[in-house]
């Protein structure tokens, strides 16, 4: 058996050269040609605490499972977007077996924005990678409490939407105040559903926020609440848009500030998300990482146009105060889900709009969980979207958690079931996680299909 001290970082790149939204879009495969090509100069995949992976593919049922692609996955994503996913997966796989110490998936396309319906690409993004890995873990080797460390200059609004109601993923994001980026989410209020409070952590961070706040962020409140949270697996949505030359952000983070993150953080695996800032930062930033994963000094991986970076105290004040908020919100978290069992009605119900800013969609929700005092009840979802007039009809989707009772999940099949005798909707799916089955059904056809992991 290898000694524990002795495990590698593990690394994939995969560039995606045959996918792209457009030739100059800023989510461009330039984004990991700059750092390889660094890397590969300073030596760095020669070192004996690295090993680099091939990538390999995701099927279609792991995306089902974490994903209801409206009308077909297949429909929704390219060969890429499954390397991506798989790539994820194979790094933590390998880490669980103990065959590495912790991995880095520098892959794109990237996926936070990416919730749990799918009508198209939304900020980059078709399908959630550390999402499909996530579930892929808890499937398969058991894990049921994992953590989950937003870093990326943009909320992570589908990590949050996927995993809102779920007690045993903690969703942790610090990112730029929504009410002056993309996607105008993330506030410090959004603390997850009714079976799930403060299991979302938000952190909206000020423009011009610096290395020193974030890190006292990280020791003040993050690591307490890991420390509190045991997570079985820590995972990094390794977002580097928070760098000060970032052209979408307006943050002064640099290469330094996200080495010492990721060296008080430890995440298992660490899985790129945003950052475009193609030479001034992306090389820095991810050498960095890399040497901090892997216990090596990092201290001279400098932006060659490094600045002295200072922020105001205003900045200052508000990081500590929401600090504190946090802190006693996650006190009350026990409390907060006590409560919820007051909820009046067998469901808990929303709605919601979302914008797929890159394909001009509009979606429209209506969520419903069951509330129950055994678990943490299935959740169903109608859904409609439309781009230019042109509807796609509606969709039930209807979703069994991990650790849902037995009557839950007859409940669920049940609806599934009696709403196939209806015409109602245009399409139909049955996520069961616990049997690990995904059922598809096409109304206009009246065909059903059946996937099983």
């Amino acid at each position: 058996m290898q000694d524990p001290g002795n495990k590698k970082t593990g690394l994939i790149f995969f560039p995606a050269f045959d996918w792209a939204i457009s030739p100059t879009h800023p989510e461009r495969e330039e984004r990991l040609l700059y750092t390889r090509d660094q890397i590969f100069e300073e030596g760095i995949m020669d070192l004996p605490e690295i090993s680099e992976y091939a990538p390999v593919l995701a099927k279609t049922h792991d995306i089902a499972r974490t994903h209801f692609c409206v009308p077909r996955v297949e429909d929704r994503i390219t060969e890429a977007h499954l390397i991506a996913a798989g790539a994820a997966i194979l790094l933590a796989e390998e880490i669980i077996s103990g065959r590495l110490k912790n991995g880095f998936a520098l892959v794109r396309p990237p996926g936070h924005h990416s919730m749990r319906v799918v009508h198209g690409n939304r900020g980059f993004c078709n399908i959630n990678n550390e999402a499909i890995m996530v579930d892929y873990l808890r499937r398969h080797h058991g894990i049921k409490r994992i953590a989950i460390v937003d870093t990326d200059v943009h909320h992570g609004d589908g990590t949050q939407d996927i995993f809102w109601h779920d007690p045993d993923v903690l969703f942790i994001s610090f990112h730029q105040d929504g009410r002056t980026i993309y996607p105008g989410t993330g506030f410090a209020d959004e603390l997850g559903g009714p079976k799930a409070f403060a299991r979302t952590i938000n952190i909206p961070l000020p423009p011009g926020t610096t290395d020193e706040s974030i890190l006292y962020i990280v020791d003040n409140l993050i690591l307490p609440i890991l420390e509190d949270f045991k997570p079985e697996f820590i995972v990094n949505s390794a977002g580097q848009d928070n760098h000060f030359t970032d052209p979408l952000g307006s943050m002064k983070f640099t290469a330094q500030g996200y080495a010492r993150l990721t060296e008080k953080l430890k995440p298992d695996l660490a899985v790129l998300e945003g950052g475009y800032a193609i030479e001034t930062a992306l090389p820095y930033v991810n050498m960095g990482i890399i040497l901090a994963l892997a216990g090596l000094d990092y201290s001279s991986v400098l932006e060659p146009d490094l600045q002295d970076l200072r922020e105001s105290g205003e900045i200052s004040g508000y990081i500590r105060r929401i600090v504190e908020t946090h802190l006693k919100n996650w006190e009350k978290r026990d409390e907060a889900f006590a409560a919820s069992q007051t909820i009046k009605g067998d469901f808990f119900q929303e709605k919601k709009r979302i914008y797929y800013d890159t394909e001009g969609i509009s979606e429209y929700r209506s969520e419903k969980l069951r509330i129950c005092d055994d678990c943490p009840g299935y959740l169903t979802i109608e859904t409609s979207a439309s781009r230019h007039f042109d509807s796609s009809g509606t969709a039930l989707c209807i979703s069994i958690p991990f650790t849902a009772c037995s009557s839950c999940s007859a409940e669920a099949h049940d609806l599934y079931e009696k709403t196939k005798k209806t015409r109602e909707y245009r399409y139909m799916y049955l996520q069961d996680k616990p049997q690990d089955i995904f059922l598809s059904y096409d109304f206009n056809t009246g065909k059903e299909l059946r996937s099983e992991g």
